[in-house]
């Protein structure tokens, strides 16, 4: 593979999954670089990314700024002629990398996608129903054929970024604002199936308690109504 790869990887108390996600992603590409952007996690996360010997790891620590933030730090420090994003806790998906990356070939954004045919999530009905609330109402309110705004997993072409920059404000609804304007803006993308098993219930970066999840959810909307009433 000629063109080198950035991975972006935001972790927040993740030890479980870090050692063996950057392991899996060092495994299926070459030619990669990865970011890791930690946010004061307090399970040993970053120690543990700290003691992995690998050049082509970059390892950087924040204070409680969110996915957004990890994002646009990532992406700030990257140099890849494609970008992406994994969500930490699906190290068991970096195998797919390669076929997303040759994807690009015809596309400029690849997504893998869990409510496209070929697609499942098999995990319980409080992590599921949340998830297919959101994608559902970004369908009917801005109105394209996007599936799984919401996917733990993307890669895109850099220049992507010079047509459809995304606003990185608040948690992960800045990547509905960001699909949506690349989308308006006649970028190609695809989505590929997968199955995100049960035994994958990791917890959500996004949303860790109830309370929490309520409170984002009203961001998540707000985001949405917020990014059809720009249009562009």
């Amino acid at each position: 593979m000629d063109k080198k790869i950035s991975i972006i990887l935001s972790t927040y108390n993740e030890a479980l999954f870090i050692e063996q996600t950057i392991s899996e992603i060092f495994k299926y590409i070459e030619n990669v670089e990865i970011i890791l952007v930690d946010d004061s996690s307090s399970d040993g996360t970053f120690e543990r990314a700290k003691k992995i010997n690998n050049p082509n790891l970059k390892i950087f620590s924040k204070k409680f700024r969110g996915l957004s933030s990890a994002f646009l730090l990532g992406l700030i420090n990257s140099s890849g002629d494609v970008v992406g994003w994994i969500d930490t806790n699906m190290g068991f998906l970096a195998k797919r990398l390669p076929e997303m990356i040759d994807k690009l070939s015809d596309s400029d954004i690849v997504i893998l996608s869990r409510y496209i045919e070929g697609g499942k999530d098999e995990r319980n009905l409080l992590r599921t129903l949340p998830s297919k609330v959101l994608n559902l109402v970004c369908r009917l309110i801005l109105g394209n054929k996007i599936k799984d705004y919401s996917s733990g997993l993307f890669v895109m072409k850099r220049n992507v970024l010079l047509t459809s920059i995304p606003i990185c404000y608040g948690h992960g609804e800045f990547f509905i604002e960001f699909l949506y304007k690349a989308h308006k803006r006649g970028l190609k993308i695809i989505e590929l199936p997968y199955v995100h098993p049960r035994s994958n219930e990791g917890l959500s970066k996004t949303a860790p308690n109830i309370i929490k999840f309520i409170i984002l959810g009203f961001h998540y909307l707000t985001r949405i109504f917020f990014t059809l009433l720009k249009r562009n």
